[in-house]
């Protein structure tokens, strides 16, 4: 009987433990119901005590790192054990049986894949309006991070893991991946959380991020992008402590 392939979840962190909890517990439930083993890494960028015990407490391995979520993904990857990587945040909302939709679909030859966006709470127009701009923009560009890009470990490592880089990190994965075999979405299985966008304002933020995905294309280095949005972002302005360079659509 061939043995079912196994999952590695790499989850970057950066002061998100309240959110952090829940994925957890979500992932340790959804495990239980697929009876598969599960491998959890956390790669926390602030080196928080408190993510650290949190992180024992539900069986994760837990890795501190540097705050370049580019690199905690690698990190993240470079420690995973099992056949397929799948790469969620911190305030990833699970729902169904997404670790049976992302076996099913390496099983059935894809090379790896993402999920739809959709919001987890919000049943606003700009948040409808908001998915269906992003369901058109996966068609004709990339799925980011938030949307729980996953890979078979081995094309993961041939098309070069995601790029060191604070920002579009993924970008460069996706495509290697797209051009290396079938890049497959899954319709249901994960939702994405309101917070930013309602704390922003739902176009305000959509501009800001369409302007960093505009200079990434206008080859502008992603570290100055970083730099930029930061300084947008400094206490002075108003930002909480869960802002990071790497929050973005």
């Amino acid at each position: 009987m061939t043995r079912p392939l196994q999952i590695s979840v790499i989850i970057p962190c950066w002061k998100d433990e309240s959110h952090l909890d829940r994925l957890l517990l979500q992932l340790r439930r959804a495990e239980a119901e697929d009876g598969v083993p599960l491998q959890i890494i956390v790669v926390d960028a602030a080196t928080s005590e408190h993510c650290h015990r949190l992180c024992q407490r539900l069986d994760a391995l837990w890795s501190p790192a540097a705050p370049s979520r580019g690199e905690q993904l690698r990190q993240g990857a470079a420690l995973a054990e099992h056949d397929v990587l799948w790469f969620l945040h911190a305030d990833a909302h699970l729902e169904g049986q997404p670790l049976a939709a992302v076996r099913y679909a390496i099983e059935g030859g894809a090379t790896g894949g993402y999920f739809a966006f959709r919001f987890s709470d919000t049943h606003d127009w700009q948040g409808r309006m908001i998915e269906r701009l992003v369901a058109w923009r996966n068609q004709v560009g990339v799925p980011y991070g938030d949307q729980g890009i996953f890979a078979r470990r081995a094309a993961y490592f041939t098309v070069g893991q995601h790029a060191p880089w604070p920002l579009f990190e993924e970008v460069p994965l996706v495509q290697g991946l797209r051009g290396h075999g079938q890049f497959h979405r899954i319709e249901h299985g994960l939702r994405i959380s309101s917070r930013r966008w309602k704390r922003d304002g739902w176009w305000r933020r959509t501009w800001r991020n369409r302007l960093l995905a505009l200079g990434f294309m206008l080859n502008i280095s992603p570290f100055t992008l970083a730099r930029l949005y930061a300084g947008k972002n400094a206490p002075s302005s108003g930002a909480t402590g869960e802002d990071t360079p790497e929050e973005r659509l």
